[in-house]
């Protein structure tokens, strides 16, 4: 693009109008937007004496730093726990440790519920008709809903994805765990005795839940594998791989598609695929889970679980009863 000079009063003339439509950040002193268009600006330019043309005013933005840019999730919302660094470093470690001992290393979580039905999705897609989806988004209208419980499995590359029609509980999120190892898992890892999960601290993993732990340990004895997790600290879910490696890609191929059943939601996960060899598959839980439940009476007294001398609230092993 070919700059045009900018002369003194047309620059003082621009100012003049984004000091009038300008706001500053409150969080980085020095930071300022606009929410006004090139046009606008143009034409208020126009009222001030200095017509210009959209281009023009496309290089004064430029000049003065004027980028047009979205909001980024980076800002962490509550304070840094003190072990926070100390957690990291040790998921490193445990990370490196196993994955050089050939043994799984699962980062895990469940993305966003969906509503099934004739519901507004973003993104936009190439249609020969507009697409008409209802006005509001009111559960009670819904066919069903979907909780896309997913698996990355960090040394291969791949994403597995049980789609759960009924609640998202600790128990889903082992029944969904223990579906990834008898269909896949297994085969990919014959010589495997431990696997290595990653996940929040919260939902239907949560590490201050005992539910989800006594989960935990009934399945380490149906599939015979010592499982050990790693929390993430508070505030810091941003971190677990799958946030970034698997759920992005996900979200991408189902993007403009309205979730009309199950089967459809299935058919788009499945067609995820990234340039470094991501592929995703997706399988249906069709299972009816109760909510609100508590561990059984007298798991806390007599739980196998096995927890870190380092940490012992974000790493704990559940061990396999031997036969």
């Amino acid at each position: 693009m070919i700059e045009t000079p900018i002369g003194p009063t047309l620059e003082q003339n621009f100012l003049a109008v984004l000091a009038d439509h300008t706001a500053g950040d409150p969080m980085r002193e020095g930071i300022k937007w606009t929410d006004l268009t090139r046009r606008e600006i143009s034409q208020q330019m126009k009222q001030r004496g200095t017509p210009v043309g959209r281009r023009l005013v496309q290089q004064l933005l430029k000049k003065h730093h004027y980028v047009k840019r979205k909001a980024r999730k980076v800002r962490e919302m509550g304070p840094r726990h003190p072990d926070r660094n100390a957690q990291f470093q040790n998921i490193v470690r445990l990370r490196q440790e196993y994955m050089a001992a050939g043994e799984p290393v699962l980062s895990i979580d469940t993305k966003k519920k969906e509503l099934l039905g004739n519901f507004y999705r973003e993104g936009k897609l190439y249609t020969q008709q507009p697409i008409k989806v209802f006005d509001h988004d009111f559960p009670s209208a819904a066919s069903g809903v979907v909780f896309p419980h997913g698996i990355y499995d960090l040394g291969r590359n791949l994403g597995h994805i049980n789609l759960g029609t009924s609640h998202e509980t600790s128990q889903f999120a082992c029944d969904s765990i223990e579906k990834w190892w008898q269909e896949q898992g297994r085969a990919q890892y014959p010589q495997a005795t431990k696997l290595l999960l990653l996940c929040d601290g919260g939902g239907s993993n949560s590490a201050s839940r005992y539910v989800f732990k006594e989960q935990l340990q009934a399945l380490a004895d149906r599939l015979g594998l010592e499982i050990r997790v790693a929390h993430y600290p508070p505030y810091c879910s941003k971190y677990n791989p799958i946030e970034h490696r698997l759920f992005p890609h996900v979200t991408r191929a189902c993007q403009g598609v309205v979730f009309h059943t199950v089967a459809v939601v299935k058919s788009l996960m499945e067609k995820t695929r990234t340039q470094t060899g991501l592929k995703v598959t997706v399988d249906i839980i069709d299972k009816a889970y109760e909510i609100g439940r508590k561990c059984s009476k007298g798991f806390k007294q007599n739980m196998k679980i096995a927890f870190d001398a380092v940490l012992p609230k974000w790493n704990y092993r559940a061990i396999p009863a031997r036969p």
